[in-house]
């Protein structure tokens, strides 16, 4: 890690690759560790010493002491749920308010935001997305129509400022014909969530990371969700709202292109997608429900069965693209153990033509061309190095790297902090 540089860390497919585990693991090689996109829509989960912890908003990096953590500029923040968040977590010992600062430019999720997701999702019907209900797109609308929220505007007459946007949506809510509702609770819980707020550091991210930078600090920018799931480049309408490519942590932490070093494109050894949308590779018979058991595939946010398939090339050559990704993560290898044979989409077939490229709409007519690999049947759950793969498992990474024409440079083979391999 050269001094004073940024490494970005985000997810190739459609989110749950894994990300909060590799930030745990990777954290101890940086002074700073900053989220740079999303909301408590994207459950980070990590496992150490037998406890099992999910981050919604929090940085994964809190975990490892004496780092700083950032939650940036680019993410929105639904104050009730951060302050549930952050209490378990200092109840658990871990003490938040020494090590966590909250950008004033990141933008809050209302109590309306959450009644304004539900009523477009229902007012959709069957083209609805699938959002988690969170209030996400409607936060990022505000932002973009310019009518946001900030975390500043706390300190001064934050309560006029909330009650003429609440104003403002009960408007848009009656037009959607959406009224039944009582956020009284809700609203009484988010107030209370922005007194504890207050309790943190709330600075000027742009500034304080590029001081940090002047002062040779590295910094790992930790993206949420997925490559696919990017509002510009993903499955368009299936798509988040923000950008999860790493442009997304330059205007998401106000970082210069030129400050980025690595960039670690995390994947599964498999793939899975959550809610509506395309998904080229699902698996619809026994073999993905297999892997949905064995890989425990249930959203760590909101509890929803993952839709598996086998891994998708075509799309992670596109990821990797548009990431400029330099070195990749494979998780959830072990998953794999008992396959007699392992498949990988290296094509697609789209109206009789084979296709290497990601094309503008993947929503019907693509049939994957698969490549089948012998699986290695080894439980490699206990390994501890490389040296210990069996061939097939090698062959297999092998494969991968040529086809996607970068180093995987780290191994998970379980979903402890200690069950990861680096290769040499």
């Amino acid at each position: 890690m050269k001094s004073g540089k940024v490494d970005v860390l985000l997810g190739l497919q459609w989110g749950d690759e894994g990300k909060g585990k590799v930030v745990d693991v990777l954290t101890p090689n940086y002074d700073v560790i900053a989220r740079f996109q999303g909301g408590p829509n994207a459950g980070h989960t990590l496992e150490f010493e037998g406890e099992k912890y999910v981050l919604r908003s929090i940085p994964s990096g809190i975990f490892q002491g004496g780092k700083t953590n950032i939650i940036g500029n680019g993410v929105v923040l639904a104050p009730d749920l951060f302050m549930n968040e952050a209490k378990e977590l200092e109840k658990s010992g871990h003490n938040l308010k020494d090590c966590l600062c909250i950008s004033k430019k990141a933008h809050l999720i209302m109590p309306t935001h959450r009644l304004l997701d539900a009523a477009h999702e229902a007012a959709k019907g069957k083209s609805k997305v699938g959002t988690t209900g969170k209030g996400i797109g409607p936060t990022y609308t505000d932002k973009i129509s310019r009518n946001g929220l900030r975390v500043g505007d706390i300190f001064e007459n934050f309560k006029e400022k909330y009650a003429a946007h609440k104003a403002r949506h009960e408007k848009m809510l009656e037009s959607l014909k959406y009224t039944e509702y009582d956020i009284c609770e809700v609203e009484k819980a988010w107030m209370e969530g922005i007194e504890y707020m207050k309790q943190f550091r709330i600075i000027d991210s742009e500034y304080e990371i590029n001081k940090m930078l002047k002062n040779g600090n590295s910094i790992l920018c930790e993206g949420a969700q997925g490559t696919m799931l990017d509002v510009d480049f993903g499955s368009y309408p299936f798509v988040t709202s923000s950008n999860t490519v790493c442009a997304g942590a330059c205007t998401g932490l106000g970082i210069g292109p030129n400050k980025i070093g690595e960039v670690y494109g995390i994947m599964k050894a498999y793939c899975t997608r959550v809610g509506a949308g395309p998904f080229p590779t699902e698996l619809f018979d026994d073999t993905g429900g297999k892997l949905r058991e064995l890989g425990r595939e249930y959203g760590a946010v909101t509890g929803r069965e993952r839709r598996c398939g086998w891994i998708d090339l075509v799309a992670l050559r596109y990821a990797i693209t548009l990431n400029g990704v330099t070195q990749l993560i494979m998780m959830k290898s072990d998953v794999l153990d008992g396959f007699d044979t392992i498949k990988a989409c290296v094509a697609y077939k789209q109206n009789g033509k084979e296709i290497n490229h990601f094309p503008y709409n993947i929503d019907k007519g693509i049939e994957p061309i698969y490549k089948e690999l012998p699986g290695w049947k080894t439980d490699m759950t206990k390994f501890t190095s490389e040296e210990q793969f069996p061939k097939e498992f090698n062959d297999y990474i092998d494969f991968l790297e040529k086809e996607l024409e970068t180093p995987i440079k780290i191994i998970s083979i379980g979903p402890d902090r200690d069950q990861t391999i680096v290769r040499k």
